[in-house]
C-alpha cells in the first residue's frame, strides 16, 4: 500500500494537472518554483501570476469569436471585466492591457477608473457598464464620466427611480441598459433576484419613460444568473426568457442592439475540474440565434462579465504550518500562520472550496487533518475539499515546517 502524499495525489488525479507540476524542490504553479518564492518572501503570502489573466481574457474572446463564425452569428463579442472580482491596480492594469472593457458596481470603482484614466491606462471610449443599486454618490460619478466625454459609459438601470436621478446630473443625451430581474434557481431562498427590474415591468417602463425621450436611448439588456453559466434546464430557461424579452423590445426600440449575459464561467476549484467551455459558448450563441431567427430579429451583440474567471487561476495564498494539535483520538489540527476569516473569507462565509496542495514533503506519509486559523473564532477552520469531505496533508518534522497553498483564490 502506497501512502506517501505524492502517491495520494497521483492515484486521485491525473497528474501533472492544470497549472501544477512537481520537481525535486517541490510544487510548481504556472512553472513558478513556489518553495523558492517562500524562501525569499516567507509566509503568509498572497501571489498573483499576471500572465494568466491575459490568457483567460484572450481565451474567452477567441472562443466566442470562433463560435460566432461557425454559427454565422452576425454580431460582435465584447469581454468585460468585473472590478469587484479584484480591485488591485496591477490586476486592472493587466486587464486593460488586453483591451478588456469594464463593469462596475459602486462609486469606489469609478474612482479607481478615473485614476487609471489620468495615468493613461483607460481610454475614453472604453465601455463602462455601471451595475448595482445606485446611491446618490454612484449616480453623480456615473454622470461625471458621461459629462466628461466617456461616451460608452452605460448606467444599467437596476430600479425604476434611477433614470430620474441620472437626469438630475447628466447634461447631455446618454445611453443606458436595463437589468432584468431573473428568477432564482428552484432551491434558492427567494423566487426572484433582488437586482434588476421585474420582467413584466421592462416593456411598459421603456414605453413610458424612454421611448419618446430624446435625452436617453436604451442600448442594452442585462441578464444575470447567480449560478453562473451552467448546463442546466434552469439556466437555459432563463436565457430563453431574456432573449424573447430582447426581441419584444427590439420591435419597438431600434437602438437596442446588445445583450449582456452576466453570470460568469466557472473556474477550477479542484484538480479534477472539468467544464466544456467550447460546448457552452456554442450552445449560448445557438440558443440566442435560434430565438432571434424565429422572431425575425437580428441577433444582439454579446457582452459578457467574466471577473473571477479571469483572475482566479492567477491567484494563490501560501501558508506555513506553525504546529499541530491532537485534540482527541480522531481530530488532528494543523495550525496555519494566518486566519481563514481574514485571508480567505469566502471559505468561511460562503463555504467556498479551493484547490489545496502541499508545496513540500510530498515523499512523506499523509494523514487526515483539520486546518485551523490563528483567531479565537470557532469558525476559523478549513476541513473539506470539493472532491472529498476531508483534508489529507503530509506529515512533517518540526525542523522542516510544511508549507501549503490554496490556489485559484
Amino acid at each position: 500500500m502506497k501512502n506517501r502524499y505524492q502517491d495520494l495525489i497521483e492515484q486521485t488525479f491525473e497528474w501533472p494537472a492544470l497549472s501544477f507540476n512537481l520537481d525535486n524542490e517541490g510544487l510548481r504553479f504556472h512553472d513558478i518554483p513556489l518553495m523558492e518564492v517562500v524562501k525569499k518572501f516567507g509566509t503568509p503570502l498572497k501571489l498573483t501570476y499576471l500572465p494568466k489573466i491575459g490568457e483567460q481574457i484572450e481565451s474567452s474572446r477567441r472562443l466566442f469569436n470562433e463560435k460566432m463564425q461557425k454559427l454565422n452569428y452576425q454580431a460582435s463579442y465584447t469581454y468585460c471585466y468585473c472590478t469587484k472580482s479584484s480591485h488591485f491596480k496591477f490586476v486592472l492594469n493587466e486587464v486593460l492591457d488586453h483591451d478588456a472593457q469594464i463593469e462596475t458596481s459602486s462609486a469606489f470603482d469609478l474612482d479607481l477608473l478615473n485614476n487609471l484614466y489620468k495615468e493613461g491606462k483607460l481610454p475614453k471610449n472604453n465601455f463602462i457598464l455601471c451595475n448595482g443599486f445606485k446611491r446618490e454618490l454612484y449616480i453623480s460619478k456615473i454622470a461625471d464620466f458621461i459629462n466628461n466625454g466617456f461616451t460608452n459609459t452605460l448606467p444599467i438601470l437596476d430600479n425604476l427611480e434611477e433614470l430620474d436621478q441620472l437626469f438630475d446630473h447628466v447634461n447631455e443625451p446618454f445611453q443606458c441598459g436595463i437589468r432584468i430581474a431573473a428568477e432564482e434557481k428552484p432551491n434558492f431562498e427567494f423566487y426572484t433576484s433582488r437586482l434588476g427590474i421585474r420582467h413584466q415591468d421592462v416593456v411598459p417602463y421603456y414605453k413610458a419613460r424612454i421611448q419618446s425621450n430624446t435625452d436617453v436611448q436604451l442600448k442594452m439588456l442585462h441578464f444575470f444568473i447567480n449560478t453562473g453559466i451552467t448546463d442546466t434546464a434552469y439556466y437555459w430557461s432563463e436565457l430563453n426568457k431574456c432573449v424573447n424579452l430582447y426581441c419584444d423590445l427590439k420591435a419597438i426600440c431600434p437602438e437596442l442592439d446588445s445583450l449582456d449575459i452576466g453570470g460568469g464561467f466557472p473556474f477550477p476549484n479542484t484538480i479534477s475540474f472539468d467544464y466544456e467551455y467550447r460546448y457552452m459558448v456554442e450552445q449560448i450563441l445557438a440558443n440566442i440565434k435560434n430565438v432571434c431567427d424565429d422572431r425575425g430579429v437580428a441577433p444582439p451583440h454579446i457582452f459578457t462579465e467574466f471577473g473571477s474567471y479571469a483572475v482566479a487561476e492567477s491567484g494563490a495564498n501560501l501558508f506555513s504550518i506553525l504546529g499541530t494539535k491532537q485534540q482527541n483520538d480522531s481530530e488532528l489540527w494543523y495550525m496555519i500562520d494566518n486566519s481563514f476569516v481574514t485571508t480567505l473569507p469566502d471559505s468561511w462565509a460562503q463555504d467556498q472550496r479551493f484547490i489545496l496542495i502541499a508545496l513540500n514533503h510530498w515523499d512523506q506519509e499523509y494523514q487526515r487533518v483539520n486546518l485551523g486559523g490563528l483567531t479565537c473564532d470557532s469558525m476559523d477552520y478549513y476541513n473539506s475539499e470539493v472532491h472529498e469531505n476531508q483534508v489529507f496533508l503530509p506529515k512533517f518534522p518540526p525542523s522542516d515546517p510544511l508549507v501549503i497553498g490554496f490556489f485559484n483564490t
